[in-house]
């Protein structure tokens, strides 16, 4: 502990968790960031909910293993949006401090080709059914 306090802690008040070196972003893009944060948990949650629909699908509708593999696809990817989410929002929010470029998001193609691949397969079962 040192003269001024703690490590961490400012004054009175403990210290953003996305202060460190650089300047404080504009809080337009700060907010922008947030949004963004909020969206990839958001799309968590859809995606768990469209996996847990599926799995709730009666056995009659899709072939049973293929359905699992559906619903297990969507909620897998539920768990890496949500993980990966806080992270994300860490990086940006240093690279907005320190003025550099913002990191490319790593893991769109993965959510895309996903959610794509279970799209198709529920559209070739659901053609098939009829």
């Amino acid at each position: 502990m040192n003269a001024q306090g703690p490590p961490g802690l400012r004054g009175s008040h403990r210290e953003p968790a996305d202060s460190g070196p650089g300047k404080e972003p504009d809080p337009r893009f700060t907010l922008a960031n947030e949004r963004t944060f909020l969206t990839w948990l958001s799309t968590s949650l859809a995606l768990s909910a469209g996996g847990v629909a599926i799995a709730a699908v009666s056995a009659d509708s899709f072939v049973p293993w293929l359905r699992t593999t559906m619903a297990v696809v969507l909620v897998a990817l539920s768990a890496v949006a949500a993980a990966m989410a806080y992270p994300r929002w860490r990086r940006v929010q240093r690279a907005l401090r320190s003025e550099s470029p913002l990191p490319p998001p790593a893991l769109a193609a993965v959510f895309g080709y996903g959610v794509a691949t279970v799209a198709v397969l529920a559209l070739i079962l659901i053609l098939i059914a009829r």
